[in-house]
């Protein structure tokens, strides 16, 4: 297995890789570190840690404020990384970047103030089956309040979106549709071209939830044409706190803002605001100005490293380990799309996912255990929770073979 590990590589040098993540050399338990968690957040590479270490040590300062040296460095660093990651999803404009917590954090914006001006009652709103409680809750929220409905598109058993029952779904109540590119649970990737060209021929925005597809799949967001893509930071080897919302600047400067103090206003007096303009109107307060720049430093790791490149290894990685998995016994897929990438979700036998997690994490093999915030994808299997290994291009075979000895393992002791 070894020599062919080293033929699909050959574009990517996974070995020399790994060096550069300080966290994968460790043992847990005893064991070499086998980290199969990669969906609910990803590891730092060496050069983001020194990045943000290096604003607080030489250049901690506010930025969009001060005139001294250490406000402009700041300054022209935390706009850079906004200018690096509109080259990375190929935004026409960087003031179409706004810099959020994550993509909850966007969403919520996004829901906050598009129910604000948009939604009424007997309006509805289009999510699907498989959304993370991020994209669910906040237009449940939204729909509560204005009164209109929340209507969600099915899945077949295969984990896949029901595209004829999205289509019957889109008549003239439906005000925007907002969906997952990339299933956190099942690693189904949706149809996102043709959600966002159905619903932009009744000229219905789209929001596109990009948390597992950003580090996995190119994106560029003029050919996709999605009115509003959201990410999180953490998910893409950046620092945790820090996301993503982009959006048209269309619809960017029909939205209110959504929180209002500092930096988000032009002039301010007692009788009236004046906002500011984009991006700085939804840029509240102080932001995570080291995890921006560390954001911007983790996507040009990932340029430097090749996105082509990281989407072919981890493309036959996924095959690689969903071929050896399937030789368990008493396995189940939970999804089993056509079309996936990133994460795997499986049951074996009637073992509990808890279980078969903590026999997992004594063999050094951490992954997912739980529902995995998408309790009514859960409910509509009729499971508890899943286990859930997910994948980076920092992982290897050899990381597989270890995963599938160990629920071998783990299902000898508990069945």
């Amino acid at each position: 297995m070894e020599h062919i590990a080293n033929i699909v590589t050959a574009d990517l040098d996974v070995a020399r890789i790994r060096k550069d993540f300080p966290i994968l050399q460790q043992q847990v338990h005893g064991k070499p570190l086998v980290y199969l968690d990669n969906g609910a957040t990803t590891q730092k590479p060496q050069v983001v840690i020194d990045t943000e270490s290096r604003y607080y040590e030489e250049y901690n300062s506010n930025v969009h404020r001060g005139v001294h040296r250490l406000s402009q460095v700041a300054t022209d660093a935390y706009e850079k990384a906004r200018h690096i990651v509109a080259g990375y999803i190929n935004a026409a404009h960087s003031h179409e970047v706004i810099f959020t917590k994550g993509t909850t954090d966007a969403i919520n914006l996004v829901a906050n103030t598009f129910s604000r001006r948009f939604l009424k009652a007997g309006d509805s709103v289009i999510i699907s089956a498989m959304e993370h409680h991020s994209n669910i809750v906040p237009w449940q929220i939204a729909c509560e309040e204005s009164g209109a409905t929340l209507k969600v598109i099915p899945i077949n058993e295969k984990g896949e979106l029901r595209m004829d029952a999205f289509e019957a779904m889109l008549d003239d109540t439906v005000k925007i549709v907002a969906v997952t590119y990339v299933s956190n649970t099942m690693g189904t990737i949706n149809p996102v071209q043709d959600i966002i060209t159905l619903a932009h021929a009744r000229n219905i925005p789209v929001l596109l939830d990009a948390a597992q597809a950003v580090q996995h799949i190119s994106i560029d967001v003029q050919a996709l044409k999605p009115d509003f893509l959201a990410f999180s930071g953490h998910k893409i080897y950046g620092p945790t706190g820090t996301g993503v919302l982009y959006g048209t600047t269309e619809w960017l400067n029909k939205l209110p803002p959504y929180q209002g103090g500092g930096d988000m206003i032009k002039t301010v007096t007692f009788a009236k605001t004046i906002y500011n303009e984009l991006p700085y109107k939804f840029e509240a307060g102080t932001p995570h100005i080291a995890g921006a720049i560390g954001l911007g430093a983790a996507i040009q790791y990932l340029q430097q490293t090749g996105i082509e490149k990281i989407q072919q290894w981890e493309e036959q990685l996924l095959a690689y380990a969903l071929e050896q998995l399937r030789g368990i016994d008493g396995i189940r897929f939970i999804g089993d799309a056509a079309h996936r990438s990133g994460a795997i979700s499986f049951l074996v036998h009637n073992i509990h996912p808890f279980d078969m997690g903590e026999l997992l994490d004594q063999q050094g093999i951490a992954v997912r255990t739980g529902h995995h915030c998408t309790e009514p994808l859960m409910d509509l299997f009729q499971i508890p929770g899943t286990v859930r290994a997910s994948l980076s291009f920092y992982n290897t075979t050899e990381e597989i073979d270890k995963l599938v000895a160990g629920i071998r393992r783990a299902a000898s002791m508990l069945l």
